[in-house]
Order: C-alpha cells, then sequence, then structure tokens
C-alpha cells in the first residue's frame, strides 16, 4: 500500500480498486472513475495520518444523520384553506389540485402570492406560518 498520497497517481485501477478494499474492508462501489478513487482515496489517507474529523464536527454530524428530514413544504391537499394577515388585510389563499387560489387568480406557488401581497421576496410556505406540521 502507497506511504504517500502522490503514489496515487502512477497506479492503476487495479491497484485503486486493491487500495480501496484494504482501506474499507470491501470492494469499491462499480463504476467509479479512476480520477474519482484517487482524490477519495487521497482524502482518506490524508484524513487517517492527520488524525480525521475534529470530535465536534464527528458529534455535529452523527446528530444531523439522527434527526428526521424534515419537509420543506407540508402536503397540502385541495379544498384547504390558508389565511394569513397581513398589513391590516387578511388574505385567504385556497389550495386547488393545480396549485393555489388566491383574489380570483390561480398560482402555482405559494411564494408567487406571497411576492405579490409584500411586493418581496419571501418564501411562500414560511409567509403562511406552514413549519412542516399540518393539522389533521
Amino acid at each position: 500500500m502507497p506511504a504517500e498520497i502522490s503514489d496515487l497517481e502512477v497506479m492503476d485501477r487495479s491497484d485503486l480498486l486493491a487500495l480501496w478494499q484494504h482501506l474499507f474492508g470491501q470492494p469499491a462501489p462499480a463504476m467509479l472513475s479512476q480520477p474519482f478513487l484517487r482524490r477519495f482515496l487521497a482524502f482518506e489517507l490524508q484524513s487517517r495520518r492527520h488524525g480525521g474529523l475534529p470530535r465536534s464536527a464527528q458529534v455535529a454530524l452523527q446528530r444531523g444523520a439522527d434527526q428526521k428530514p424534515r419537509p420543506s413544504c407540508p402536503a397540502l391537499k385541495p379544498g384547504g384553506r390558508l389565511l394569513r394577515e397581513w398589513n391590516g388585510v387578511t388574505h385567504v389563499v385556497d389550495v386547488t389540485a393545480a396549485g393555489f387560489a388566491w383574489n380570483g387568480r390561480a398560482y402555482r406557488s405559494l411564494s408567487a402570492i406571497a411576492r405579490e401581497i409584500t411586493g418581496a421576496h419571501w418564501s411562500g410556505p414560511r409567509f403562511f406560518g406552514l413549519d412542516g406540521k399540518v393539522a389533521r
């Protein structure tokens, strides 16, 4: 196995695959290009030589892996209605099969409606208070 990262440049594909097997204890995923194998193996060798990630980074990564992904916008069913008060005016948005309806016009996104209401760029789900939890 190479003593230096620079040795990777002269290794052929079979040598790179053997090094992968040695380092990770399993075969490399199929269809990885030689340049990618070299970069990945160089990173792994460098990481092992210098002690890997700091403990704080490892903890942060594990914490993120333990969390369930949060949907960016909850699924809204046609027939639903969103209410939002803005500058003393209550705005009512109906959820339709094709998107949303507001003030007699059809829209494909909540963000477009929020932009019309405020005159500024807003995240539509955020503007309407959707946090990924829909009351049922």
